[in-house]
């Protein structure tokens, strides 16, 4: 990334939360070209209690503290004054706020089963239609709706007694300033809002039978929200006149924000990372039949646009893997797994990354060679084989998006934009230029933390406009081409693919 320049004169702290690491970054720009510094990173899971899988908070706001002592020290060393901190995070996970400012509990981790149940209940009442007719969201048992109405299920005198939910990097925004508040990409994840309006879907929840009364206002990308607690100040080092603005603060929106697309033509973009989310901004929010059927899902983005995507399971598939190795003392960096994929011969095996199996922590090798066995497919011969599956099933996943995309938007796009940890992967970025027979134009891989910096930015009056920070952020990184070298092979696998997935392809 981009480093500091010895002129820079005002600087912001991104913490940027994924589900596996959260890291502590700063930020300036001269108002042309963004630079960037990561200061701390640390490493987080989600822990099994008699209560279902929840988030360590004790643990990442530990190490948020830490990074910001580290940013208080830097800010010192460097003579260089911060203007504000934000956070951005993960989807759909909350926390509850009780009388007296009490967290009431550890916040639920998406991958809970528990969820499952409620889903299944709203699913046939009031209906997959209905709920996505009132959202706008891709139906998917780890929405925030159907965690509430799991938990009002199992603990209806929790979610009463809550005086207000607070997504995850709203919570931390809480820890740090005492105020609550909700920004409006992050609640936009939950499928409890109203795509058309951005407002909540309070008709839906009541029909639902869920409670509304702990969901607070929401603000935009870019507010105030408060300045730092006097206790966390002394204890960082910060300066207890620091504001914190509410970012983009969903990552894949501080990501999308930051896609250095420039000129009129019509581009689409993959976030990757532990999750793949894949689709084009729009104006407005597409709802129909075949929105929903797709699955394509409408969030919320910066200055008022639609990131309309689709979730897809991503390079959790591979940080699986690569944690059952080290479960056996085989210790294997990212760059090595993807070198044995390169290696291995190509599309022998592919997976359904819908498979529920997939979606669980614990024993991926084992899964997929299990999903190999009962799909009469070779079983993977080695690790290099079994990550080149992943990849190959990614990359045509990415392909049956690209359809569906252009089969609602009725655009076509010839430009996708990888952004996130995955464009540093240059097998899978080839494999999907390949796959889709499009131009991949690939990076920044700190696409979040810029997103996040500049969005604050924004906010403070420091950046115009979405259009100034796409263009700044173009100016600052050089990402990498890749051309199509596709082959019928691909057009073969993509078959066997769909098959497998029990669907059948459109006719050219």
């Amino acid at each position: 990334m981009p480093e500091f320049s010895p002129g820079a004169t005002k600087a912001y702290i991104a913490v940027d939360l994924g589900a596996e690491s959260g890291r502590v970054i700063v930020g300036h720009h001269d108002g042309k070209r963004l630079q960037l510094e990561s200061l701390h990173r640390f490493e987080h899971a989600p822990l099994p209690l008699p209560t279902g899988l929840h988030w360590n908070v004790t643990a990442l706001w530990s190490g948020i503290l830490e990074g910001l002592q580290k940013a208080a020290r830097w800010s010192h060393e460097n003579k260089v004054p911060l203007i504000s901190l934000g956070v951005d995070a993960w989807g759909v996970d909350f926390g509850l706020i009780g009388s007296g400012g009490e967290l009431l509990g550890l916040p639920h981790c998406y991958r809970d089963p528990a969820h499952d149940k409620a889903f299944n209940r709203l699913m046939q009442n009031p209906g997959g239609e209905a709920i996505y007719e009132a959202t706008g969201i891709q139906l998917l048992g780890l929405n925030t709706l159907f965690q509430v109405a799991a938990r009002h299920a199992a603990a209806p005198q929790l979610i009463e007694r809550a005086e207000t939910l607070l997504f995850m990097p709203d919570l931390f925004h809480y820890f740090f300033t005492g105020q609550r508040t909700v920004e409006e990409t992050i609640a936009s994840t939950s499928q409890m809002t109203d795509a058309r309006t951005g407002d909540w879907a309070t008709g839906l929840l009541q029909q639902v039978g869920l409670p509304t009364h702990m969901l607070p206002p929401q603000i935009a990308s870019g507010s105030v929200v408060g300045q730092l607690l006097p206790a966390v100040a002394e204890f960082t080092g910060l300066p207890s006149s620091l504001r914190v603005v509410a970012p983009a603060a969903h990552d894949t929106a501080s990501a999308v924000a930051a896609v250095p697309a420039t000129g009129d033509a019509p581009w689409c973009y993959l976030s990757s990372g532990t999750w793949s989310l894949m689709g084009a901004e729009l104006d407005a929010p597409i709802i129909s039949d075949a929105a929903r059927d797709a699955p394509l899902t409408n969030e919320r983005g910066v200055e008022g646009k639609v990131r309309f995507l689709k979730n897809i399971i991503g390079l959790w598939l591979v940080q699986q893997c690569r944690a059952d190795l080290a479960r056996s003392d085989r210790e294997y960096s990212y760059s090595e797994l993807t070198d044995l994929a390169a290696a291995a011969p190509p599309l022998i095996t592919l997976l359904d990354p819908d498979h529920p199996p997939f979606m669980l922590p614990g024993d991926m090798l084992g899964k997929i060679a299990a999903y190999a066995q009962k799909t009469g497919q070779p079983v993977p011969a080695g690790i290099g084989e079994s990550v080149r599956a992943c990849l190959e099933t990614l990359a045509l996943t990415y392909r049956r998006t690209l359809d569906s995309l252009e089969n609602v938007t009725k655009d076509r796009y010839n430009v996708l934009h990888i952004v996130g940890g995955g464009s540093k992967n240059g097998l899978l970025c080839q494999m999907t230029a390949d796959a889709l027979d499009r131009t991949v134009i690939a990076g920044p891989d700190e696409a979040t933390a810029a997103g996040n910096v500049l969005t604050q930015a924004l906010g403070c009056g420091d950046v115009d406009n979405l259009a100034q920070i796409r263009q700044m952020v173009a100016a600052s990184w050089e990402p990498k081409e890749y051309h199509s070298n596709h082959t019928p092979a691909w057009d073969d696998a993509y078959q066997k693919f769909l098959a497998l997935r029990g669907e059948t392809p459109k006719a050219d």
